[in-house]
């Protein structure tokens, strides 16, 4: 048995990248942004949005250079509404709301500077199901901060990917 095992971890290890490599996976690349693209301003109509400092954060991990606030000739990513609602999925006996769908919707653009569409205006919608009993306030409130908090930073990966998609696909470019 003892000799077993220190063959058994390298074949398992083996197995599985084999294994991997033979369905098609593989990890996705950085998002690319092209050079010419310059400053990138982010546009919200909340000034406090979480959302457009996520965005901001993840384009400048991505390597855009994010515009100053009075800088002129600026790619654009307008972040147009912010959508969030909380809707009861089922009801208890007494008739009160034991769950809940939290729905996050986002519609934005980007323009070049230019003022050429990049990413034409787009809608994405998250949504995600918590349980909320009459009883427990405290903890349905926790919940639905942290699944607020998930779902943004969801909602910044879609966005990203978006932008990606449009940059290494100039065929999903609106037409100029």
């Amino acid at each position: 048995m003892r000799i077993l095992r220190p063959v058994f971890l390298p074949l398992a290890l083996v197995t599985l990248v084999l294994t991997l490599s033979a369905c098609g996976f593989h990890l996705r690349n950085a998002l690319t942004l092209p050079p010419n693209l310059g400053p990138v301003d982010i546009v919200s109509g909340n000034p406090y949005s979480r959302l457009a400092r996520s965005v901001e954060r993840a384009l400048a991990a991505a390597g855009a250079e994010i515009a100053d606030p009075d800088a002129t000739d600026v790619a654009t990513l307008n972040i147009r509404s912010e959508r969030w609602a909380a809707l009861p999925a089922s009801l208890d006996a007494q008739g009160r709301a034991q769950e809940y769908t939290l729905r996050y919707a986002v519609v934005f653009s980007m323009r070049d500077a230019d003022g050429v569409d990049i990413v034409p205006q787009q809608a994405i919608e998250l949504a995600r199901d918590y349980l909320a009993p009459p009883t427990d306030s405290i903890g349905a409130d926790s919940e639905r901060e942290l699944l607020s908090r998930e779902l943004e930073r969801e909602m910044t990966a879609s966005i990203i990917r978006r932008i990606d998609a449009v940059f290494r696909n100039p065929q999903l470019r609106s037409a100029e």
